[in-house]
């Protein structure tokens, strides 16, 4: 039974959420205010977030930041009534995985949580602890990687670039099969911030007067190999 956390304020709609989830199959638990929930968030291991942009104690951002310093993997939906670009980008880059708008049906909620979940799963589908392509190395399960012997620190959206590489060594991949796998189709976002993280992450992990890990093939996508 997956174990779904829920940070809203607004208790009817915190009730609801709570009731159709259980309904569906889900544990499901409720933190009204950011600071309980985020301690919430940081003490117990969860499947997937529900967290509310505007919260009492401390915003829905600042919980997302602070619970992706120590959990890379777990979904995170950002819930809120303010729907500008600013606010989404600013929901996403602080690690959150998607962003639904108030009001909304309960069904499309349903439904980008069973599609983030899915997410997670073919990410780590393949049930290797260890990742590893020539001195890199990923381990999947504490979220750590390394090259050689030195750690290397990823955002969330990074890693899980990372991750898809790592598990598709030497299959070009399309920024939309990119997309679809890191971000998901429903969050709205262009292709072209799939070659903003790549470069991110590229920056990262090659080495000055090296070829780079993750080749680009053009016209098409990128390979790792």
């Amino acid at each position: 039974m997956p174990k779904v956390l829920i940070i809203e304020d607004e208790k009817n709609l915190a009730r609801f959420i709570e009731l159709e989830l259980k309904y569906e199959g889900y544990d499901a638990s409720v933190f009204g205010d950011g600071r309980n929930g985020l301690n919430a968030a940081l003490s117990e291991n969860w499947d997937a977030i529900l967290l509310d942009l505007m919260l009492p104690e401390l915003n829905g951002l600042e919980v997302c930041r602070r619970i992706r310093q120590v959990n890379k993997m777990v979904p995170i939906i950002m819930i809120t009534a303010r729907d500008t670009v600013l606010d989404r980008v600013s929901g996403l880059d602080s690690g959150a995985d998607d962003y639904i708008i108030k009001p909304f049906a309960i069904e499309e909620l349903l439904a980008r949580l069973r599609s983030l979940l899915r997410r997670v799963d073919a990410l780590t589908g393949n049930h290797l602890t260890v990742l590893t392509f020539k001195d890199l190395s990923v381990e999947l399960e504490s979220c750590i990687v390394t090259k050689g012997e030195k750690q290397i620190a990823l955002t969330k959206r990074e890693y899980d670039l990372l991750v898809v590489f790592m598990s598709n060594i030497n299959i070009v991949l399309s920024r939309e099969v990119l997309l679809n796998k890191v971000w998901g189709y429903q969050t709205g976002v262009e292709t072209n911030v799939v070659d903003v993280y790549v470069r991110y992450l590229r920056n990262k992990i090659d080495e000055q007067n090296e070829g780079s890990y993750i080749q680009t093939v053009r016209g098409t996508g990128y390979v790792m190999r």
